[in-house]
């Protein structure tokens, strides 16, 4: 008992100091980040969008510039028509790289290359700007001379001569006046372009920035290149992103969670985003973690001493209590009265148990005395019982004579009554059937018809189902006596009882009515105010006595709802409703 005390003492601890004290920890710890989460997500958001607009603007600018030296006469009047044999592809050659020459260094972009619509007319030009006549077999090439739309196009170190990844602005070009394809230039931006624009924030650290395509392609990575080319590592990143136009999420790669933010451009379907890993973020946070493990620990130890005291100061003297009471079912309690000098709570509790053995001790000698009486008492009713037996058997032998000296109407008469009183008495039983009631009340019938010399008119109409279910005894008798006695005595000759029964869900409802002078109204009142506080009833009435007895056993066995419904009025007869439960054999009855 004392180690199941124990137990308890700790899971209270525990429940109401402890967890308590972790959840608060956890709370602070889960907003602690949050804060920290939105406050960089509100801080990258602002860098980024900042970086958006002058990114975009170079854009515009740089689109611009390509279009200024698609527009320049002298480019177009050298690519107006293919040179003829070599020695004109040559002077093509020799032009057109001055061209270049003169020209791109106002675009503001890595380099600049311009090709022929058909390369393998300029096999001269080519070789001299680094390239081959199999370019028309690229794919970026054939895209690009397929369509009018710009296109940009990811180049690794691997596929070109540059030693980094190339980004490259591709746009296919034609004749100012006859819209005839001329050629396609490239425009190729370097990682030193770009990070102008994608440089992470000094005041965060390990930030990545990254450029990613439509198709979670990355363009571009600050972090030397560790991504570029590849995919986003996270799909389900590149869905959110997808869905909006910016925002942030929380992102794990390669075990690393990372608070990820990004926004789109207006002007390609890209997006920048921001990589942060929470671990700089919550550095903090981590350290005043382990400080407060430290601290939990250490009040953890603080409130196991304390359960320990507890334990050795109460709950052990309560064991012992325990253990003397359990003794105290078979032992001699004089000798086990416990005693404590205490005088805190726990002596408080020896000394009501002292006491409360004491007063065991005066009850158990009231009881036995109480067993002799009772002992006493059922001698007598045994005694008593002979009585009613005596009298039931005395009806019988009347009976017997009766019919030996050829009195049928004497003997119908006996029998009549033996069977009333035999039903009456049920055995002591409260309970009995419905059957049974309706037999009691057709020889209470029969008497009355004997002794009256008239013929009482009563018909029965019951469920055959309802006959044998159990049923309050002593119900229906003093209602048909009601009606006979001051309804239909008055005329024999039109007065007439009906007796019905039905079910109604779980409830026997059972109507008396009769066509008589109906019942005083004073009556009906003296019933209603039987159980109303403060009324009386005035005294030496009799009539409604039957009724009062009957509404007040209903009311006793099943509650207030099961009292008699009376309607009456002068000479328009009288019916009455009883309500009875439905109850199950072998069930008992017992008073509310």
């Amino acid at each position: 008992m004392a180690t199941s005390f124990r137990n308890r003492m700790i899971f209270i601890f525990f429940l109401i100091i402890i967890v308590p004290f972790l959840l608060f920890a956890y709370y602070s710890h889960i907003k602690s980040i949050e804060g920290i989460s939105n406050t960089n997500t509100k801080m990258t958001m602002g860098y980024l969008l900042q970086a958006k607009k002058s990114f975009e603007l170079y854009l515009y600018k740089l689109n611009d510039q390509v279009n200024d030296l698609i527009g320049n006469k002298q480019l177009q009047d050298l690519l107006v028509k293919e040179p003829t044999d070599a020695a004109a592809e040559e002077t093509f050659a020799v032009n057109m790289l001055a061209f270049l020459y003169q020209n791109t260094p106002a675009i503001d972009a890595f380099r600049v290359k311009i090709y022929p619509i058909r390369p393998a007319d300029y096999p001269s030009y080519l070789s001299t700007i680094g390239e081959s006549i199999q370019i028309e077999e690229r794919y970026w090439f054939q895209r690009s001379r397929a369509t009018i739309s710009p296109s940009w196009y990811l180049s690794m170190p691997r596929q070109g001569a540059y030693e980094k990844p190339l980004l490259s602005y591709v746009k296919r070009f034609t004749g100012l006046y006859d819209r005839r394809p001329r050629g396609i230039i490239a425009t190729d931006l370097s990682e030193d372009y770009l990070a102008r624009y994608f440089s992470p924030s000094a005041q965060l650290k390990n930030q990545k920035m990254l450029l990613l395509n439509e198709d979670g392609m990355i363009y571009y990575d600050s972090s030397a290149n560790e991504w570029t080319g590849q995919k986003f590592p996270s799909p389900s990143y590149i869905k959110f992103v997808a869905s909006a136009d910016q925002g942030s999420q929380a992102v794990t790669i390669d075990g690393q969670t990372y608070l990820a933010t990004y926004v789109k451009l207006d002007s390609q379907p890209w997006a920048m985003a921001s990589l942060t890993p929470l671990q700089e973020l919550t550095g903090t946070i981590d350290e005043i973690n382990r400080m407060l493990v430290i601290f939990l620990i250490l009040y953890l130890i603080c409130c196991i001493g304390v359960i320990f005291y507890i334990t050795s100061r109460y709950t052990q003297p309560i064991a012992h209590l325990v253990r003397l009471m359990r003794r105290l079912e078979t032992d001699n309690m004089q000798d086990l009265i416990p005693k404590s000098s205490r005088q805190d709570e726990i002596g408080w509790l020896y000394s009501g148990v002292s006491n409360m053995v004491k007063q065991i001790e005066g009850l158990v000698e009231e009881a036995s005395l109480a067993e002799r009486k009772k002992k006493v008492l059922e001698f007598q009713v045994l005694s008593h019982q002979i009585n009613p037996h005596f009298l039931y058997n005395t009806l019988e032998s009347i009976r017997w004579k009766a019919e030996n000296h050829g009195r049928s109407d004497i003997s119908e008469m006996v029998s009549a009554l033996g069977n009333l009183l035999r039903l009456s008495l049920n055995q002591g039983k409260e309970n009995t059937t419905l059957r049974r009631e309706i037999e009691q009340v057709k020889a209470y019938v029969m008497i009355e018809q004997a002794r009256m010399g008239q013929q009482v008119r009563i018909l029965y109409s019951f469920d055959e189902e309802l006959l044998d279910l159990p049923f309050l005894r002593l119900l229906l008798q003093p209602l048909v006596e009601n009606a006979i006695q001051h309804s239909v005595r008055d005329d024999f000759q039109k007065g007439k009882i009906i007796i019905s029964a039905k079910r109604e869900e779980q409830d026997i409802i059972i109507s008396i009515a009769d066509n008589g002078k109906g019942i005083p109204a004073s009556v009906v009142e003296e019933l209603q105010k039987e159980h109303t506080p403060g009324s009386s009833v005035a005294p030496g009435v009799r009539r409604g006595v039957g009724l009062r007895n009957v509404n007040e056993r209903l009311k006793i066995y099943f509650g207030e709802s099961y009292q008699l419904m009376i309607e009456t009025a002068p000479g328009a007869g009288t019916t009455i409703t009883l309500k009875h439960p439905v109850l199950q054999d072998g069930e008992e009855l017992n008073a509310r």
